[in-house]
């Protein structure tokens, strides 16, 4: 196998757009940016021509359950290949599959297919670790989980989780719920993500839950406390500490949808373009036509409908994830948000892969860096996704 070379392309780089050099890409990683003008190709290269499109990092995406008419939950191979190449077609190439709220022997065949499934997957996004989403949630901001599986947390019970695999990057849970704190910092202690989510915490409690390690939060805005009335008295919630702790980084679903523009802005503006991270948050429609499907597993999950660009539960009382894809959050915070270019990237490339700590290999175009590129247009439409410098999508550019 020769080099993959992609030039004549606006690079785009953390905090500027480089013309006029070449990406080389060398064993799956970035070995050199050098001008295009003194690019020497080799007789086994394949060369790429961006036609004054933008190269750019593989989009990262840290909370997602599906797509494509599949579930992580499902419990098979072929749901989470399925998945993989439906959000590689849309610039995704890596991601966190994510569970629901549901029993534990649910959870530990999902760690099974995942071992699984990580083996075989050579075409899709890659699956760089898993992300537990619930069951330690407060069942006032339960949203579309199913409510017969939210549940305090239960040291006997996660740890028993914990032990069954190594895969676990991620866990999203209530801080407020009695032992959370505890159990925060034993995430901690072995090198998983605490993140706060589908909480009714105060300030308060949100500022001691950082301490212990809550150093994320999922979905903002999204099944979370804001500013409540206790006793007469006026209490922040789990919003406004994200905006007042500096060091707390936060996710939005920038679907346009979940967020309107104001919000869009307000956490750009507040948050910036290094604590915020765009996530799909996206269940089995996504990239599918509107209708009804399954949220979560196929045997257990609950029915929804996918109409207006969003999932939702049938009685439309709630969201019930969306149906984005990460090329579309980009789109949304670029056109409606109204943020540059680059800062837009970097909330879908590399603050994702700081937040999940891959920081050092993912997440921008650096040399030593694994060759996870894209080409899009100035409408963010993705015509080539290179995944570790092969090409797993591509439209009908010519290459030379």
């Amino acid at each position: 196998m020769g080099r993959l070379i992609i030039d004549n392309g606006k690079i785009i780089l953390p905090d500027n757009i480089l013309e006029g050099y070449a990406v080389v890409c060398d064993s799956g990683k970035i070995a050199r940016l050098p001008l295009s003008s003194e690019l020497t190709l080799m007789d086994n290269d394949r060369v790429i021509d961006a036609h004054g499109k933008y190269i750019s990092p593989g989009f990262i995406d840290i909370h997602t359950h599906g797509g494509g008419g599949y579930d992580f939950m499902d419990g098979t191979v072929e749901a989470y290949l399925g998945a993989a190449r439906m959000h590689a077609k849309h610039g995704t190439t890596a991601l966190l599959p994510t569970t629901l709220s549901a029993t534990i022997e649910e959870m530990l065949t999902s760690f099974e297919v995942y071992r699984e499934a990580d083996k075989l997957n050579k075409t899709g996004a890659q699956f760089i670790g898993l992300h537990l989403e619930g069951p330690y949630f407060s069942l006032n901001q339960r949203g579309a989980q199913d409510p017969k599986y939210i549940r305090n947390p239960d040291p006997e019970e996660y740890k028993h989780v914990l032990d069954a695999s190594d895969d676990i990057r991620r866990w999203s849970l209530a801080p407020e719920l009695p032992g959370a704190l505890g159990f925060a910092k034993l995430l901690v202690s072995r090198g998983i993500l605490p993140s706060i989510a589908h909480s009714d915490a105060v300030c308060e409690e949100v500022l001691e839950a950082y301490d212990a390690g809550f150093t994320h939060v999922t979905h903002l805005y999204s099944c979370m406390s804001s500013i409540t009335r206790r006793n007469a008295y006026r209490f922040a919630g789990v919003v406004e500490a994200a905006y007042l702790i500096d060091g707390m980084s936060v996710e939005v679903i920038a679907d346009g949808v979940h967020l309107p523009k104001p919000l869009l802005q307000l956490v750009y503006k507040f948050k910036g373009a290094d604590r915020t991270a765009l996530c799909t948050d996206s269940m089995r429609g996504a990239g599918m036509p509107d209708g009804e499907y399954i949220l979560g597993s196929l045997e257990k999950g609950q029915t929804v409908v996918k109409e207006d660009e969003v999932a939702k539960l049938l009685d439309r009382s709630a969201f019930a994830g969306s149906v984005a894809t990460t090329d579309k959050l980009v789109r949304t915070m670029v056109q409606v948000g109204e943020v540059p270019l680059v800062d837009a990237v970097k909330m879908m490339t590399l603050t994702p892969a700081r937040i999940i700590g891959v920081n050092h290999r993912k997440g921008s175009i650096e040399q030593g860096k694994d060759a996870d590129l894209l080409i899009f247009d100035e409408e963010v439409r993705v015509s080539h996704t290179i995944i570790a410098g092969d090409v797993v999508y591509e439209t009908d550019m010519k290459t030379k």
